[in-house]
């Protein structure tokens, strides 16, 4: 499969089949539906300057990159990952990393023209307070890409807490069984999402609800197990390169069996549009705000 490259003065049209192509690999059904919604609220253009904080190892970076010459910024707290995030893209142009606090980003006033929060919020005591900062760092027009952890989130996707908070109104939060609520400070319900960037000052321009049907404790398979083979290097290589988010590249045989687990997900993914609405269990919840004009 060859990757479109599709674009019209400097903006690149980054279609539902570019999409496909960089996360065709992707085990986390719910991931692969966030970059579409990322690449749809922010909509790079060349002449961009686009900051993604937490950047974690830089996989919205290197997915930007690929289809955009936009200045990028990177920024996360943890020293360890900005350390592997500069490894990993250090080949790439135009890309600054940096650590950075959410409640105190190294940037003056209005030097974006998009700020993308994508699963961080849930982690921080005061929302608010980041959303203010990333506010202040943003152009006058600039846009804001925001998703969180759904509070009313599907019951296969993490059964064991679903039911520990039917049952005792109490979750795990930490360890290889934490699931969806992993070192999470709170899940959001869409009201609760909106009342905080409308709080900060954003103008909101559009809301999502993500993936409602999925294989039966993927969060715990992907990320208890998965994960930790990945970072540990346990994986054959050919399997390591097909996990990989930043080995995109990579076709592999259709029996490996990344490929083969990735198959099994898909079939359960089918089932679900790219916004379920409202009153619906999804996974994510999703907001794009927008920064007024003076």
């Amino acid at each position: 499969m060859s990757c479109p490259d599709v674009t019209m003065q400097g903006r690149h049209v980054v279609d539902p089949e570019t999409i496909e192509y960089m996360t065709r690999n992707e085990a986390d059904m719910a991931f692969k539906r966030r970059v579409r919604t990322i690449f749809e609220f922010v909509n790079p253009s060349d002449d961009m300057r686009i900051l993604d904080l937490p950047c974690g190892r830089g996989f919205y970076l290197r997915m930007f990159r690929h289809v955009s010459d936009c200045e990028l910024v990177g920024a996360d707290l943890d020293w360890r990952v900005v350390k592997t995030a500069k490894q990993e893209l250090k080949a790439l142009p135009q890309i600054q990393i940096s650590r950075a606090s959410i409640y105190d980003m190294p940037y003056p006033p209005n030097c974006f023209d998009a700020v993308i929060l994508s699963e961080v919020l849930e982690h921080i005591d005061d929302d608010v307070r980041g959303l203010k900062e990333a506010y202040r760092v943003l152009k006058p027009g600039g846009a804001l890409a925001v998703t969180v952890p759904n509070a009313n989130y599907p019951l296969f996707w993490d059964p064991i807490n679903k039911i520990l908070e039917r049952l005792f109104n109490w979750h795990i939060s930490s360890g290889p069984l934490a699931g969806l609520w992993a070192n999470h400070v709170r899940l959001y319900t869409d009201s609760q999402l909106r009342a905080a960037v409308d709080e900060a000052g954003f103008l909101i321009e559009d809301e999502r609800y993500m993936t409602q049907h999925c294989f039966p404790f993927i969060h715990n398979l992907v990320y208890g197990l998965g994960k930790p083979l990945l970072e540990s290097k346990m994986l054959p290589q050919s399997m390591h390169s097909l996990a990989d988010r930043h080995d995109f590249q990579t076709t592999g045989s259709r029996f490996n069996p990344v490929k083969l687990g990735v198959s099994l997900f898909n079939a359960f993914d089918r089932k679900n549009s790219h916004n379920e609405g409202p009153d619906r269990a999804t996974v994510n919840l999703a907001i794009k705000g927008r920064k007024p004009h003076d």
